[in-house]
């Protein structure tokens, strides 16, 4: 998955508590903080789509690391994957960024939700929702 770096290097470790980036996170570089409040920094993963490896819409990518402890800790969490990852999602316009496992929980919930309501409504609500997102920094870390 092809990811413009926006903290500094050794951030994501084994451990959960590292890999969950918290609000006001001091290893987000400055360049970073704009590329993420613009979204800017999701550009490189056109290339994953064009690929074939991601989808337009769909539910987020996490890290592998927090994705392994994710299917470990939290029920039915691994069933996310049976539809491939969008560069954005039902999740993200509704709940944006997650900084703990409830909020994980939740967003699973909205995942779950674009999984057993696909159409193209759904997508399309989605584009209108993300465009809305970007214009207004909602969600961004």
């Amino acid at each position: 998955m092809l990811k413009l770096r926006t903290m500094t290097e050794g951030h994501i470790g084994n451990d959960r508590d590292l890999s969950i980036t918290q609000e006001g996170d001091k290893s987000i570089t400055r360049v970073g903080g704009f590329l993420r409040r613009t979204r800017l920094d999701e550009l490189p993963q056109v290339f994953n789509v064009l690929r074939g490896e991601m989808s337009w819409i769909g539910p987020r990518p996490e890290a592998v690391s927090l994705s392994q402890w994710y299917e470990n800790q939290i029920a039915f969490y691994r069933y996310r994957h049976i539809v491939r990852p969008g560069i954005t999602g039902w999740a993200q316009v509704n709940q944006g960024h997650v900084t703990n496992v409830d909020e994980v929980n939740r967003k699973l919930q909205y995942d779950f939700y674009y999984i057993k309501n696909l159409s193209y409504w759904i997508d399309g609500i989605i584009i209108l929702k993300t465009i809305k997102v970007i214009i207004s920094g909602f969600g961004s870390k």
